[in-house]
């Protein structure tokens, strides 16, 4: 299975406030979920934005995924349109929340169960779920833990960053990976496939991730 993290951040490496990204930074993400099987989002992500996880031209294809992950279970409901249009989406969460969720949620997701891994929910048991309903690639689209999390699970094949044309400067914004330790010795290395400037003033950058041998 391919795996791809995409995300948008400014110079300064923070990805906060959405929002700032360009129509041709949009379009690029909604090509890039029509070539893969499925999505998987950080709860953090829905409760702060309303994300429906759309392809070009609006699309919510019958047959894609589109996965929220929450270790604590706290999913907002209203007003969310992940919830009102499209295929049911896939809520993945601790065992001891299935109950609970499933009650609030009632039709509107299927709730899964995962294990624990080594930051959170396991990131690979989520794939290999993925994998048994026939997905042969996964977008993963942020936040900050997940992408941590997915990180140092060596579960990323490919990272899709778009440089936005923006300082931020917060002190403790959300950064492109937050976690409690260094993802390699001392950096995860990555090999750059492509770097494409836009007319935006945004830099669109592919990297692989260099696999320890």
């Amino acid at each position: 299975m391919k795996v791809i993290l995409a995300a948008a951040t400014t110079i300064c490496g923070r990805i906060s406030p959405a929002g700032y990204g360009s129509l041709l930074d949009r379009r690029r993400l909604e090509e890039t979920r029509d070539n893969t099987g499925a999505s998987i989002m950080g709860a953090n992500t829905l409760r702060t934005e309303n994300p429906e996880m759309r392809g070009t031209n609006g699309t919510l294809s019958p047959d894609r995924i589109r996965a929220i992950i929450s270790l604590s279970g706290l999913i907002p409901v209203t007003g969310k349109k992940l919830f009102d249009h499209g295929p049911k989406p896939v809520i993945f969460t601790g065992e001891e929340n299935i109950s609970a969720l499933q009650d609030r949620l009632k039709d509107k997701a299927r709730v899964l169960s995962l294990p624990e891994g080594p930051h959170g929910l396991s990131l690979q048991a989520a794939l290999d779920i993925f994998a048994g309903r026939g997905v042969e690639s996964v977008l993963i689209e942020g936040g900050a833990q997940l992408n941590y999390a997915a990180l140092a699970e060596g579960v990323v094949d490919e990272i899709l960053l778009t440089i936005m044309p923006f300082v931020s400067g917060e002190h403790g914004g959300p950064a492109f990976a937050d976690g409690p330790k260094y993802l390699g010795d001392p950096f995860l290395e990555l090999e750059l496939l492509s770097s494409e400037p836009g007319s935006t003033g945004e830099l669109f950058l592919h990297y692989r991730i260099k696999k320890m041998e």
